[in-house]
């Protein structure tokens, strides 16, 4: 399987978002990265749920990957209309009880996601392997894009590769943080099967969308 590629819609062209949907659509793209934060666990706010559940409206074949970053994020869920085929990641960190919290999603039939920040010891995954769809790797510490790459991410995503395959669970494993061209073929080679592709790469400056995700593509098959 070759790894997947979800766009950052934050780092898009806010003004054209429908155009950008589809052209990311025609191209094969799995998934569309959205970024909700509610000003409280992470000190920024972006998209609120109303736009959150509009985004649906042009998508054909590309599905949401709604990466949640607030306090008991299931408050949320019926604004949002999560549903089926959403990737919904929630935060280990932000939920008083997270297996609720996943079965939630799972009873929505979306596909649930555990998501832990850089601090979080990888090992904390354990407990959620018979739940989730996907872990959530932050590899900066949520809440802004641009930022670096914290420390000891690779090691962080080697050590969680390990885990899953140990567990024997079909869990796949996303990146979120400075997916950048110099690290995305290092990542996939450590485990990962999703990327969250932002300004560092697929949204930067050096190429048109369509070349930046073929050549994206190019480099985590």
């Amino acid at each position: 399987m070759r790894g997947m590629l979800s766009p950052s819609v934050m780092c898009a062209d806010l003004l054209n978002l429908y155009d950008e949907i589809e052209k990311l659509d025609k191209l094969g793209v799995e998934y569309l990265h959205i970024d909700f934060m509610d000003n409280k666990f992470v000190p920024n706010i972006t998209f609120d749920t109303n736009m959150v559940k509009s985004f649906k409206k042009p998508m054909k074949n590309i599905k949401r990957d709604i990466h949640i970053m607030a306090f008991e994020p299931q408050q949320f869920f019926d604004k949002m209309e999560i549903g089926e085929d959403d990737l919904v990641s929630v935060h280990y960190e932000a939920c008083e009880n997270p297996h609720e919290v996943l079965a939630e999603i799972k009873n929505r039939k979306a596909k649930p996601c555990i998501a832990i920040s850089p601090d979080t010891p990888v090992e904390t995954v354990n407990e959620f392997l018979d739940e989730v769809y996907a872990v959530l790797l932050m590899t900066v510490y949520p809440g802004f894009a641009g930022q670096p790459m914290a420390p000891k991410s690779m090691e962080r995503l080697s050590k969680l590769k390990d885990i899953v395959n140990e567990s024997g669970k079909d869990v796949l494993i996303e990146v979120d943080g400075h997916v950048s061209w110099d690290h995305c073929g290092e990542m996939r080679a450590n485990g990962a099967d999703i990327f969250v592709a932002g300004s560092s790469s697929v949204y930067g400056k050096d190429y048109p969308l369509e070349t930046a995700v073929k050549k994206f593509y190019e480099l985590v098959k």
